[in-house]
This record gives C-alpha cells, sequence and structure tokens, in this order.
C-alpha cells in the first residue's frame, strides 16, 4: 500500500470523530485506530488477525466506587453498548471523573471499549458526580447504568 495512501488515511481520522479506519487492498491491509491523542498503524496480511495487547486495569479507589442504591436520586449515564468499561483514557492517566466532580453537558465521563474501538460517553446533562456505578475494566451491558449526576 502506497505510504501516501496511509497518510491522507491518518490525516482523514485526525480531522474527524472517526476512532478508527480499516482499509483493505488484495492482500494488504492497514488498520488505524486512536486512543486518546495516540495514532498509530499496524499493517498486516489479510489472513493474519491483529491481536490487541490486553489492557492493565488501573487500581481504583474503593470508595470512589460502591454500587448505588437500588433508587438513585440522580440522572443515570447508561452504556449505549455491551463492552468494556474504562474510567481513563489510559492505565497510566487519571480518571475521567471522581465522585464529586462538577461535569458539563458533553463531557467525557467514561469509555466503553467495543470491538476494539473506545467509545467517549459523555455526559448528557450538567451536575455533580454522584456515584460511579461500575468498576474500571468490567464488562457492561446495553443500557447498564454507569455513573449518576446530580
Amino acid at each position: 500500500m502506497d505510504i501516501r495512501k496511509v497518510k491522507k488515511l491518518i490525516e482523514l481520522l485526525e480531522t474527524s470523530d472517526i476512532a478508527e479506519i480499516e482499509i483493505k487492498e488484495g492482500e494488504e491491509a492497514v488498520r488505524i485506530s486512536r486512543n486518546s491523542s495516540v495514532t498509530t498503524t499496524v499493517a498486516a496480511p489479510a489472513a493474519a488477525p491483529v491481536a490487541a495487547p490486553a489492557p492493565s486495569p488501573a487500581a481504583p479507589a474503593a470508595s470512589e466506587e460502591k454500587p448505588a442504591p437500588q433508587a438513585t436520586s440522580g440522572h443515570v449515564v447508561s452504556s449505549p453498548m455491551v463492552g468494556t468499561f474504562y474510567r481513563s483514557p489510559s492505565p497510566s492517566s487519571p480518571p475521567f471523573v471522581e465522585v464529586g466532580t462538577h461535569v458539563k453537558a458533553g463531557d467525557v465521563v467514561c469509555i466503553v471499549e467495543a470491538m476494539k474501538m473506545m467509545n467517549q460517553i459523555e455526559a448528557e446533562k450538567a451536575g455533580i458526580i454522584e456515584a460511579i456505578l461500575v468498576k474500571d475494566g468490567e464488562p457492561v451491558e446495553f443500557d447498564q447504568p454507569l455513573v449518576t449526576i446530580v
């Protein structure tokens, strides 16, 4: 595959909201994905699967992630898909939010990884994070409550 095409794909990825793109041309394939500000390229034959390294979850603080009572008093941010819940963009980064953090509508509160794509989950309303209902690195179901905002 021509390096100019790869550069154009990287530029397309940087200027759009696309998190990952994969292109196959005959025997060659290229997958470009971004995880926060890092863009990586992987070239492999089309028949060979590309294995991703297993993420190592950060050590969560127990007081921040206690399960909420059955009746939540605030707005619930639910998972839009089945995947894996992450509180931060990478294991070495600080969490997007903590209990007590003030958020505005549109602020990223967590990530749900689905099929090797990192999907940022945003707050739908402004308020204060009341509870984080899922532990870092745990699988989540569709429409499962993740965070409550009051």
